[in-house]
């Protein structure tokens, strides 16, 4: 391969995505490609997909559909669709886009290169099959240089009645702590600041690996985890997604709380505020049980942001359970809530169940839920009002160039005065100026930490 190969890799979906893309980046450039920002400039193409949505999926066949066409003028392009459409479609992607040179599932994103050597040696490949996943020995290329992503467990055994994640990202598979410190320790040599541990269901980090404690508790769980990272040398934050609620233990809690590092922000999402609905959801725990988390979380840590997840017009949903997801909205005041209308995916439960709701249904009830998700997130920034904030700065408002931008320990994006090259990667005390529902302007007063 010459020098001169460039590669581009478009991200769809979740933040798990975003590090598997990091990773295959750091390979191609392991391989000597160079990075090209459009597309149609580069020899590689390599979309990581999702299926969580339909539009996405959709998204991403457009896409494919002018890189295909692109291809038959340029025979030397190689076209990659990773991720989980790819697991999902497998062989069947090949024959709607038959121009695809390597279709790979999620958990053979660190195979890259082995897969792209069968490639070059003129194979068409599908790579979806069950594996261990390898050890994240590679060095992703990171699109932060202050704050970065680092997976504990791939995979999800929960079979949520709605989701296509166990199908095509796998059964849970954790990694050792030793392995985990060592990829934050070279982070924090390398000046990042902040680490985000990442697992499609992370509270159920560890239960797969052998061993119990005296106490009769699985010998590894990520509350030992984040005690075990917690002092890793130029690290100065450490956040972790996506929680459980069925995981999400007051032990847990308890620690977040004694551990200065760990950021007070927790994504737990809930999906519905109906015990019923949960039921058919196949989640497992009840809109009391949530509640009670959620007191807890409050109880130890009375400022700590809350972000969660919800569906709408999940099949059979009634308007009364529809109001219970609204009721728990109102009753909680979430920070941010990432919301969504049931979309069937292909090959789970709820996709084949007769009493699907219409797209009327589904469009009246996401607007109702999201007119309701930003008056509460007005009301809660509210509390930043007048207050000093620690913010690391992440980079420069692409809006204005003489403000620079970063988050509060709570996840709130916060914009001030300021020149990037002086202050990125370090924590800056700011006074908060202006409050909007998402974000906050400020004032800075002092750097707390130098880079």
């Amino acid at each position: 391969m010459t020098e001169s190969r460039q590669y581009h890799i478009t991200t769809f979906g979740c933040q798990m995505n975003k590090a598997d893309s990091e990773r295959m980046a750091g390979i191609l450039e392991g391989m000597g490609y160079l990075f090209a920002e459009d597309p149609n400039e580069a020899d590689l193409v390599l979309y990581n997909t999702c299926t969580i949505r339909d539009n996405a999926e959709q998204k991403v066949y457009s896409y494919l559909g002018r890189q295909a066409k692109r291809k038959h003028s340029k025979p030397d392009l190689t076209l990659i669709v990773a991720g989980c459409v790819a697991q999902q479609e497998g062989e069947s992607l090949l024959r709607r886009v038959p121009e695809v040179d390597l279709i790979m599932g999620p958990q053979h994103a660190n195979r890259l290169q082995e897969l792209l050597e069968q490639v070059d040696s003129g194979s068409q490949i599908v790579a979806t099959e069950p594996i261990h996943i390898v050890e994240d020995i590679t060095k992703p290329r990171r699109d932060s240089s202050v704050t970065a992503w680092v997976n504990v467990i791939y995979g999800c055994n929960e079979h949520c009645t709605y989701c296509v994640v166990p199908g095509v990202r796998g059964t849970e598979q954790s990694r050792y702590p030793e392995a985990i410190y060592a990829e934050m320790e070279e982070l924090g040599r390398q000046g990042f600041k902040e680490v985000t541990l990442l697992g499609q269901n992370i509270d159920a980090y560890g239960r797969d690996l052998p061993g119990t404690t005296p106490e009769g508790r699985n010998k590894y769980n990520l509350t030992d985890l984040l005690y075990f990272v917690h002092d890793v040398p130029g690290i100065e934050r450490i956040r972790f997604a996506t929680s459980h609620p069925r995981y999400f233990t007051e032990r847990l809690i308890k620690a977040c709380h004694e551990l200065p590092k760990i950021c007070e922000h927790f994504h737990i999402p809930f999906q519905s505020g109906d015990n019923d609905v949960l039921k058919a959801m196949r989640r497992g725990y009840t809109h009391e049980k949530y509640r009670r988390i959620i007191d807890n979380v409050r109880k130890y840590m009375p400022d700590a942001s809350i972000s969660a997840d919800a569906i709408v017009a999940f099949p059979g949903e009634t308007e009364e359970q529809f109001e219970n997801t609204l009721k728990l909205v109102e009753d909680i005041g979430f920070d941010q809530l990432n919301t969504a209308a049931y979309s069937p995916r292909p090959g789970t439960p709820a996709a084949v169940w007769e009493d699907q709701l219409s797209e009327e249904v589904k469009s009246d009830r996401l607007q109702r839920l999201n007119r309701l998700v930003n008056q509460k997130a007005a009301e809660r920034s509210e509390r930043y009002a007048g207050r000093v904030e620690a913010v690391l700065v992440e980079g420069q408002n692409p809006k204005n160039p003489n403000q620079v931008m970063g988050r509060t320990s709570g996840n709130r994006l916060t914009f001030f005065e300021g020149d990037i090259n002086e202050l990125k990667g370090t924590i800056v005390s700011v006074r908060i100026t202006e409050v909007r529902p998402f974000s906050l302007t400020g004032e800075p007063i002092e750097a707390l930490v130098t880079a």
